[in-house]
């Protein structure tokens, strides 16, 4: 019997997560790059990708954090900063008075808006060079979605 670390199957599996941990980096290097072009310099990377995830929603801090979008990241402290900077607003939650509700004003929709128009561009040219078409991408967000899962499935039930 072969080890199954070992098997090509395996291999590509372990492939893929190495990729998907790539592809995060790069990503956050690619809208860090978007900032420095724009010049804009207040926010961070990580923050910008905050700013796009929350979108038009009002959500709480621990909306924020259980989308889970910000692994290593302090999700309360960038939220705090973001309200200081003008790129969030914030209210009391009106049922659970300890709550914060956060959305985004007119300058975190202009970092919004950067980011959307960043990544249509990129759709756009990785399907105008056939590098990945819009039936390719669906496919990957679904294999995606079914392996995030399996984790959480995993992680719910090891406890």
């Amino acid at each position: 019997m072969s080890d199954i670390s070992t098997t090509s199957t395996a291999r590509q599996y372990t492939d893929m997560l190495i990729m998907v941990t790539k592809m995060a980096r790069r990503m956050h290097d690619t809208v860090k790059d978007e900032f420095k072009r724009l010049n804009v310099i207040e926010i961070n990377a990580a923050q910008g990708l905050l700013l796009f995830n929350i979108g038009d929603d009002e959500v709480t801090a621990g909306e924020v954090t259980s989308r889970g979008y910000y692994q290593g990241v302090n999700v309360s402290h960038n939220l705090k900063k973001l309200t200081e900077l003008s790129y969030l607003d914030y209210q009391q939650c009106k049922i659970d008075r300890r709550s914060i509700k956060v959305r985004l004003t007119e300058k975190g929709q202009e970092i919004r808006q950067i980011l959307g128009d960043l990544f249509a561009r990129h759709q756009a040219e990785l399907a105008d060079r056939e590098l990945l078409g819009d039936d390719e991408i669906t496919e990957i967000v679904e294999a995606l979605y079914r392996i995030e899962q399996y984790w959480h499935k995993q992680i719910r039930y090891a406890y």
